[in-house]
């Protein structure tokens, strides 16, 4: 007989397992959430599954074909709660009862409203025992983007940004390639390969011919998920708020992509790049209800690359989830451009990070940081 203590521990366990399936999507279930499912029956994994992308079946409904008659009786770990409603795909809370399995444990309740709770509530309807929170905050953090977007209405935002020790981003003539070695820059095209949408500014697509596409030769991952991250490109956006960049620029050339402009477009060409027109004030676009209509389009996570002005811009506005910062041991002098442009005149007005983790990059360090609400610093 399996204490409770012990069931806590298997129940980690094969969660931890589920998560680890779950981040195998990491570059292509958007707008979906990332998923991963493990049925374990006698002690034994009996099946296994992960979301691969928006449209195609679940990760219950891969492990529930890997187990086949083997889920009887069986429990399912799931990293999400089950859905309860007909999308692109059936319910598989459905598939679940149908399937015969005796419990279903979940790392988190869904924030989807359609959802909400009602998967587990249909599950228990059906006399399967249901468990939920194990592992919770793994959970969250794989699908931070999604959380935000169902609960606030908001993508999450992460600015990167590249810098020398002195904090400086480019020289004083906007030269700036390359302040990071290969090892930065390749962690970078992840970063871009992993979002929804990478976004960046007009004064860095004049100022650096910037496309940013996503590089398969420089990901630095291994066949299988180069190319699930190249099947899924994001979203190209750029935040143009005069139409100051040339519709020739190589920004457009390099694929599809949208401008957010606040300049009113009399007509939008069939093979051109969609505008978007967002309220602004003095050619300046309202940077947050932008980010309401990228939420609004399905856009989980945002990656902003763009220089000191637009990146301190959302730094200024509170739109910042987290920083990438990437450091290189040189330095640009102080004549260079610095790493945001945000004015501040006292110590008690600079805002306060919370530095969650500093690694080597190969000759580079990179920092995670996230800002801290003022009441807290």
């Amino acid at each position: 007989m399996t204490t409770p203590a012990e069931q806590a521990i298997l129940d980690a366990h094969y969660m931890a397992r589920a998560l680890e399936l779950a981040r195998r999507g990491h570059y292509t279930t958007h707008p979906n959430p990332r998923v991963g499912c493990v049925i374990v029956r006698n002690g034994q994994v009996v099946g296994e599954g992960w979301h691969v992308r928006a449209g195609e079946p679940h990760a219950e409904v891969h492990a529930l074909r890997a187990a086949g008659e083997l889920a009887r009786g069986a429990t399912a770990y799931v990293t999400l709660e089950p859905c309860s409603h007909h999308g692109r795909t059936p319910p598989c809370a459905d598939a679940l009862v149908k399937a015969g399995v005796a419990r279903v444990v979940a790392a988190m309740q869904d924030p989807n409203p359609e959802v909400a709770g009602r998967g587990l509530q249909r599950l228990a309807q059906a006399g399967i025992a249901t468990d939920s929170g194990v592992l919770e905050g793994e959970a969250r953090k794989l699908n931070e983007g999604f959380l935000k977007r169902m609960e606030h209405g908001l993508p999450f935002v992460r600015v990167k940004l590249a810098m020398s020790l002195d904090g400086r981003t480019a020289m004083e003539s906007g030269e700036s390639q390359w302040i990071t070695g290969p090892a930065a820059r390749s962690a970078v095209q992840r970063l871009r390969a992993q979002a929804s949408a990478v976004l960046t500014g007009a004064d860095t697509v004049l100022t650096d011919n910037a496309r940013l596409t996503v590089r398969a030769d420089e990901l630095g991952l291994d066949a299988e998920q180069t190319a699930l991250a190249m099947s899924r490109p994001p979203l190209r956006v750029l935040v143009d708020g005069r139409l100051r960049v040339p519709p020739d620029a190589p920004f457009f050339k390099a694929g599809p992509a949208l401008i957010a402009t606040s300049v009113a477009v009399e007509e939008q060409h069939a093979n051109g790049p969609e505008c978007l027109i967002v309220p602004g004030f003095d050619g300046q676009v309202d940077l947050r209800q932008l980010l309401v209509e990228l939420a609004n389009r399905g856009i989980n996570e945002v990656l902003v690359e763009a220089g000191p002005r637009l990146a301190g811009a959302f730094a200024q506005l509170g739109l910042v989830d987290e920083f990438q910062i990437f450091m290189a041991g040189k330095f640009l002098g102080s004549t260079a451009r610095p790493l945001l442009d945000w004015p501040l005149a006292q110590m008690k007005d600079a805002p306060a990070l919370k530095i969650t983790e500093i690694r080597a990059v190969g000759d580079d360090w990179r920092v995670t940081a996230i800002p801290l609400p003022a009441a807290s610093v």
